[in-house]
Formats: C-alpha cells, sequence, structure tokens
C-alpha cells in the first residue's frame, strides 16, 4: 500500500485538530474570510476574533462598510494595531461596490488589484473562500515548508517567489483538496510547528520531515528580536488615535498634546498619522479622523 504524502497527512490532521473559528464555518463568504485575513496580518487570533465579530456584525457586506466613513472603520478597529489597515480595508470595500457590484471577486488578478490586498490575502481568499488551487503562503507556511522539506530549521525574514514554488509542489492537483492543504499547513505552523518549541512528536508529518530527519533541534530563542513599543512612535500614535476615537468631530490641539510630554515626539506622530490619511487636520488648531464629519470648508482665495 502506498504511503500518504504530505498533503494527506496535514489535510487528514486537520479535520481532526483545526481550531473552531469563527471565520471557518461553512457558511462563512468571502467578504467575511477577507475581513479575517486583514485583520489576522500581526496581530495573535485571539485578539481577531471579538474584532472581527464586532466588525461583521456592523458591516456584514462590503457595500455596508463602503457606505460610512473611513473614521468609523478607524474607530471599530479599536486597539487591534497597524490602523492603517481598517482604512485600506475601507477603501477595498468601496472598490468592490464600484467595480464588482458588492461582490467579493473570485479571480486572482481581481482581487490583486483591491486596494491594500497583497500577495498573501489575494491568494487567501481564493484558496479559503473560493476552494482554488493557490499557494497560500504566510510566516507559519514557509517554516513547515523549509523544515519539512528542505531541512532547515526556520525560513527568511520575508517570502520568496521560492516559497510559493515550494508550497505549490505540495498541493494536491484538485482545486478543493489544494485549499484544505493550504490551510492545514497553515494551522500546523501556528499551533505544532513553532518557531520556538515545535511539538514535533505530535505532528503528523514527524515521519517525512527532512528537518526532523537530519537530527536538528529549533534554533535557541526567538526567530526575531521582538519590538519595542513603550515610548515608541507607535505608542504616541496610540495614544493620539485613542483621543480621537473617543470624540466626534474635531479635537483641539491643546487637549491631544496632553498625551504625551515630549513635544518633537508627539508632533511627530501626529504629522505620521495625518501623512498615513488616518488623521486629517480642522482649520489652525484641530484635528479628527479622516472623514469625520463634513469635508472642510475649501481655503479663501
Amino acid at each position: 500500500m502506498t504511503e500518504p504524502d504530505f498533503a494527506t497527512l496535514v489535510s487528514r490532521w486537520y479535520e481532526r485538530n483545526a481550531r473552531d473559528l469563527p471565520w471557518r464555518k461553512p457558511d462563512v463568504g468571502a467578504w467575511a474570510i477577507l475581513v479575517s485575513e486583514v485583520m489576522l496580518q500581526q496581530t495573535p487570533v485571539v485578539r481577531v476574533v471579538p474584532a472581527w465579530e464586532a466588525w461583521m456584525a456592523r458591516w456584514p457586506v462590503p457595500a455596508a462598510l463602503a457606505a460610512d466613513s473611513p473614521a468609523e472603520a478607524i474607530r471599530m478597529w479599536g486597539r487591534l494595531g497597524y490602523p492603517r489597515r481598517a482604512v485600506r480595508l475601507r477603501d477595498c470595500a468601496v472598490a468592490i461596490v464600484e467595480r464588482h457590484g458588492g461582490d467579493v471577486p473570485d479571480r486572482l488578478d481581481h482581487l490583486l488589484a483591491l486596494p491594500g490586498v497583497g500577495t498573501y490575502t489575494a491568494r487567501a481568499v481564493a484558496a479559503f473562500a473560493y476552494g482554488q488551487r493557490h499557494p497560500v503562503v504566510d510566516t507559519n507556511v514557509r517554516r513547515v515548508v523549509c523544515r519539512a522539506v528542505a531541512g532547515e530549521p526556520d525560513a527568511g525574514p520575508a517570502t520568496r517567489p521560492a516559497d510559493l514554488v515550494a508550497t505549490e509542489e505540495l498541493l494536491p492537483v484538485e482545486p478543493a483538496a489544494a485549499a484544505l492543504t493550504s490551510a492545514a499547513i497553515m494551522e500546523l505552523g501556528a499551533v505544532v510547528c513553532t518557531a520556538r518549541s515545535p511539538r514535533c512528536a505530535g505532528c503528523p508529518v514527524e515521519g517525512i520531515c527532512a528537518w526532523r530527519a537530519s537530527g536538528r533541534v529549533a534554533p535557541e530563542g526567538p526567530s526575531r528580536r521582538p519590538q519595542r513599543y513603550a515610548g515608541t512612535d507607535r505608542q504616541v500614535r496610540g495614544l493620539l488615535l485613542g483621543v480621537l476615537r473617543e470624540t466626534t468631530g474635531p479635537v483641539p490641539r491643546q487637549r491631544l498634546d496632553q498625551v504625551w510630554t515630549d513635544d518633537v515626539q508627539r508632533s511627530r506622530a501626529l504629522a505620521g498619522l495625518v501623512t498615513d490619511g488616518l488623521v486629517e487636520p480642522v482649520g489652525e488648531a484641530s484635528y479628527r479622523l479622516v472623514g469625520d464629519g463634513p469635508p472642510a470648508a475649501p481655503a479663501l482665495a
């Protein structure tokens, strides 16, 4: 009898062990999956679940979000981190309404053309929402493939074309089976084949893993040094956004000045929020979330 291959092993494991996440329900559509994929970028699942549920309850279809303001998207994003994703997601909803009649497109090239949708997200939606055969490669997938196939302890810092090729070679030919395998590899990297403490004894591909066969061990310490947050511009930006989210309409600069004592860093953080399209000046001494109210009156000639 032929031994099960990589795709079969991980898919069987996934069907028995996959986490019960709301965007994996059978009746969840492409918009819900797109929202989850954007939220999950650089954000732990435990933080995404309640944010996703609240977002989908308010904006269950792209047209609902497109009809609302960028400011409301930023407010709903809360403290999920990297708030530019909220604005991009709204821009994406607008494009879906204008270009595709309110339905998330199923063609990869159309997905890639949406604002804020990159290589990973487009392939994830095509695979997980529409059951298509595409290599879906994130950090977890790259690590699993690098270990199981190449026999190396970890992948590099960024996805390369070679990663897409290596992952695609592991996928079954049949599209639905390939989509299932893509989800399974990702899950395996997230909960079993982790960066620091892989649980090889519970891994479905332990017997065919090139890294395990080599006798190598996981690298000591994290593969990446954790980013410092306290005292950074990111923290100051978050404090400024917190004040603006809690207020409808313009907030006087004097009030924003109270969130951080370092004038130079606070001004730099505020300028960065304006440059990123999250905040806009109103008059000479106030700011608001972008689109949080009627357009400012044009300057007199």
